[in-house]
């Protein structure tokens, strides 16, 4: 009688560790995802380097991963992986050399680094553990003819999952993107983001938003990039990677954010077309705020966003500090003949480049759009939070 009662205690016991050994699990696999990648560093047998493994490595598995993980309040980390050795490409780089301007892009030629980077990797890597791959060239901007890009999904297309297989018939998930080893941490992330984005109902979730027929402007290559981000300036590295090249990039928006859905809907404002509200607007930045957005629909496929950018953490690196209002359009896929998906409104005008599109107070506090009968007005800071108030016209 003893024994079995020993022997049922003890079934207890074991059932209750096992239980809440199990909850704990669920608890750290619901609570983070993490993107596992694979780094292939590639070399060209006419390029010489001094790029070791260690700086790559650091790139990606610190630098990209803190920042990742900032922008997605602990969402979201990497995990990476680096190839052990480099891998040299059987061609010259004037083979895979391309232009800087994206449509000029000759995508035989990214096709063609992609697969010989794969292919050479093949017999060493696992590409099913891994949820995305990245390939780092041992050449610098001027050598490639770009600083970054994504292949899929981008260049090589989104239409298709199954684009990218090695010549054992690996499958390589997610996408793959290339890099100089200059590329700065804004242009690690703005490809990678392609990647972690996704591509939802044949459209990229995350596109550039930059405008890609003003980015094919002749001219110098930042003044001409700069002059294509006529949607959200600086204040997105899907837009522009870096404010200053010296600087770290500044956080991104709410609507990346949502896109990438790293921003609880709970923490998301909405008010509906015609109804007055008033709120307490804390920084993107800042995790703990209670209301970190608000949105307003305005149709099925538009809306208003509105988000708080303050000089913390990331966004210490913006040309600017404020409340943002952007308008978005779902229907809208990618940053093509003048239109986007997502555009600033823009506070000062007469400022270049959206450096002034923040409000205020003290400057420009009010937006209204005459024609949806909307008012946003900013009724004061408190702290590094404002009042907002939301209004019919």
């Amino acid at each position: 009688m003893n024994t079995a009662r020993i022997n049922f205690a003890s079934f207890f016991i074991f059932v209750v560790i096992f239980l809440f050994g199990f909850s704990m699990t669920q608890t750290i696999a619901f609570g983070e995802t993490i993107e596992k990648g694979i780094i292939i560093i590639v070399e060209f047998s006419d390029v010489q380097h001094d790029i070791n493994r260690d700086f790559v490595q650091k790139r990606f598995a610190h630098d990209l991963n803190n920042y990742v993980q900032q922008m997605s309040y602990n969402k979201v980390s990497l995990d990476i992986d680096v190839t052990k050795k480099w891998y040299t490409l059987p061609n010259s780089i004037n083979q895979y050399r391309i232009s800087s301007r994206n449509l000029e892009v000759d995508k035989s030629r990214v096709k063609k680094i992609i697969y010989d980077a794969i292919n050479l990797a093949d017999g060493d890597v696992d590409f099913s553990q891994y949820s995305f791959a990245a390939i780092v060239m041992g050449a610098k901007l001027k050598e490639y003819g770009m600083i970054g890009l994504c292949g899929y999904p981008g260049m090589l297309g989104w239409g298709t999952e199954d684009i990218l297989k090695t010549k054992s018939g690996q499958l390589v998930k997610g996408g793959v993107a290339i890099f100089s080893f200059q590329a700065h941490l804004g242009t690690l992330f703005h490809d990678i983001a392609h990647i972690l984005g996704g591509v939802k109902g044949g459209k990229r979730m995350v596109p550039c938003l930059y405008d890609h027929d003003l980015q094919a402007k002749p001219g110098p290559m930042r003044e001409t990039f700069v002059d294509a981000t006529i949607n959200m300036g600086f204040w997105d590295p899907m837009s522009c990677h870096y404010f200053r090249r010296e600087l770290p990039p500044p956080g991104i928006s709410t609507w990346t954010k949502i896109r990438l859905n790293w921003i609880q809907p709970s923490k998301i404002r909405v008010i509906k077309k015609g109804e007055k509200a008033e709120f307490i607007l804390g920084p993107l930045e800042d995790g703990s705020s209670e209301i970190l957005a608000a949105k307003i629909p305005i149709s099925e496929n538009t809306y208003y966003l509105i988000e708080n950018r303050q000089p913390l953490g990331y966004d210490k690196n913006l040309p600017g500090s404020g409340v943002l209002i952007m308008y978005a359009d779902d229907r809208i896929p990618e940053c093509r003949h003048g239109k986007a998906p997502v555009k600033l409104i823009d506070a000062d005008s007469s400022i270049p480049h959206l450096e002034g599109a923040a409000f205020d107070i003290g400057k420009k506090t009010s937006f209204q759009d005459e024609i949806n009968r909307v008012r946003i007005d900013l009724k004061e800071k408190i702290g590094n939070s404002y009042r907002i108030l939301i209004s019919p016209l």
